[in-house]
């Protein structure tokens, strides 16, 4: 399918993310980022959170009752534009752009994403690159009749029964980890249903694309080609899971 094809009127991105996973100095520390940060990004993204993550573990031992303990960490730092559309994140792991609905074209968000991208650089100094990912969460809303849809209509991949006599699909969830052959980038395809919605099925298809390999931060154009190479990979994908009839429905 050719890239303008692929410009739908009405895409069905809700989210769209580019991650940039990083070797960081081991002398990080990301909570004395947070006002710097904020300094560095304010004059665009004025709106400010904290991410955090927290783990349980349990251990058990012989003869001994189940201990267990909680760890919470700081896990991003956000900064936000004022209408909540578009956010950049400086992570313990890297860095990271979201871009909300409405979506446009990853050209568009080039510009911003290097942009931001030397910021990031700049405030916590990564020592390299070791991976770049796109990921694009898509909703699909698929008509029905009388409460039913027929999914290979819409879905060139996706669930398939045992036994379409007698069994009848309640949901579903399929998941493809796949590694493209000349390049080594890698995807992992999420196909889900949610409940139905107005008389509607919501699907969610969650297209992520990665490549690694070590790249010097400072290194932009070779950032730029691993993103249009994924990005070409993100697209085959988008083309070959939705049908015609499907593709059609992002065109009004």
């Amino acid at each position: 399918m050719s890239a303008l094809k692929l410009r739908l009127a009405n895409p069905p991105i809700v989210e769209a993310v580019v991650d940039i996973d990083c070797d960081m100095p081991p002398t990080l520390n990301l909570a004395s980022l947070e006002a710097p940060a904020r300094d560095c990004f304010r004059d665009h993204y004025p709106k400010f959170q904290a991410r955090y993550v927290q783990e349980t573990k349990i251990e058990t031992k012989p003869d001994q009752p189940p201990q267990m303990s909680v760890r919470k960490g700081l896990e991003a730092l956000q900064l936000l534009h004022e209408d909540g559309k578009q956010l950049v994140q400086v992570r313990a792991q890297g860095f990271s752009f979201n871009r909300l609905a409405p979506y446009t074209s990853l050209d568009e968000y080039l510009p911003e994403i290097e942009r931001t991208w030397r910021l990031f650089v700049g405030l916590a100094s990564p020592i390299q690159i070791r991976a770049v990912r796109l990921r694009y969460i898509n909703r699909i809303v698929l008509p029905t009749e009388a409460g039913r849809v027929e999914l290979n209509d819409y879905l060139k991949i996706g669930p398939r029964l045992p036994d379409e006599e007698t069994l009848t699909l309640a949901s579903f969830l399929s998941q493809h980890a796949v590694v493209e052959a000349v390049t080594g980038n890698q995807a992992n395809i999420v196909l889900s249903s949610q409940a139905l919605e107005k008389g509607n099925l919501p699907i969610i298809f969650d297209n992520c694309v990665a490549g690694a390999g070590p790249t010097a931060p400072e290194d932009w154009p070779c950032i730029l080609e691993k993103l249009l190479s994924l990005r070409n990979l993100k697209n085959r994908i988008f083309e070959n899971t939705l049908t015609e009839k499907c593709l059609k429905l992002f065109q009004d």
